[in-house]
């Protein structure tokens, strides 16, 4: 007989903590149960497996609010095996309840490492996420659509930020882990994975001008740029749509910004000048005038 579960892919922490609960309190090991996915490949070796009964009289475990913080957080990492790790952890913080804080702890190191990834994917997805006007204002409210390919299940995550950022407009965030509706009062969260629809609109223009005039190409700082916006990114916004070029032409702007002769400064320049000349001067005539009349 073997025991565990086979559980969905977006299975939140709030839904694992009783399974491991129940675990905990039939006295099994972390290697004593088995944490399936239900999106892996079964194989003909596979058992079924059964949920263990819990002793009369056990104890339910303790953590400390770092482990719990922890282990929320890995929950939401893609890796397959997160469920397995976040019991061993639970388990073993009964007897090490500081474990959260040894950072050379291999279950521990780990853990860590996977909260990193979800909390920059997390980072990743609020910043790069771009919406298109979609359809026709109903309402008085108007209707957006966006398209993002994040690596872990953050979607729960991010609905706050983006409810309270895009409060005025209604709007659907579409990926291949689920979707985020909002209609003004609600934000809906789906599990179902969606399919990368074609969106454009014509702020997709105005974007790419607005980037183009901002971009600088005497300072290029090409590995910074990366780290900041890996190119796994690219294909989903406007904007980088257009990278590839401006480097290209980069060598020869430079070139031409140093060959340009000196200009003429505008005639708005000139009138600048004078009025900050005669703001100094004021105080100075007045202090004159003072004296003169000797006060």
């Amino acid at each position: 007989m073997a025991y565990g579960f086979i559980l969905d892919d977006h299975t939140s922490f709030s839904a694992w903590r009783p399974l491991a609960r129940q675990c905990f309190l039939a006295d099994r090991a972390p290697e004593e149960i088995e944490w399936r996915c239900a999106s892996a490949e079964t194989t003909l070796f596979d058992t079924p497996l059964v949920a263990p009964t819990p002793k009369n009289g056990a104890e339910p475990p303790v953590l400390r609010s770092k482990c719990l913080a922890l282990l929320r957080s890995i929950l939401r990492h893609a890796d397959q095996t997160r469920f397995a790790l976040a019991y061993r952890i639970l388990w073993r913080a009964q007897t090490e309840p500081a474990l959260a804080s040894i950072a050379t702890d291999p279950d521990i190191a780990r853990a860590l490492n996977m909260h990193k990834q979800v909390r920059q994917d997390t980072h990743k997805m609020t910043a790069y996420v771009r919406f298109r006007e979609h359809g026709v204002a109903q309402n008085g409210r108007r209707s957006f659509y966006a398209w993002f390919e994040p690596d872990h299940y953050v979607l729960p995550s991010v609905a706050p930020f983006f409810s309270k950022r895009f409060v005025d407009m209604d709007w659907v965030i579409l990926t291949p882990k689920g979707s985020l509706a909002w209609n003004g009062e609600t934000c809906a969260f789906s599990p179902t994975p969606c399919a990368k629809p074609k969106l454009s609109d014509d702020i997709d223009q105005l974007w790419q001008t607005y980037y183009v005039s901002t971009f600088n190409p005497a300072r290029i700082k090409t590995k910074a740029m990366l780290s900041e916006m890996p190119r796994k990114y690219w294909k989903n916004l406007p904007e980088t749509q257009l990278i590839p070029q401006m480097l290209a032409d980069a060598p020869a702007r430079v070139a031409a910004m140093a060959a340009q002769q000196p200009r003429p400064a505008p005639a708005f320049h000139h009138r600048l000048q004078q009025r900050h000349a005669s703001a100094e001067e004021a105080p100075a005539l007045v202090q004159k005038t003072q004296l003169g009349s000797g006060t």
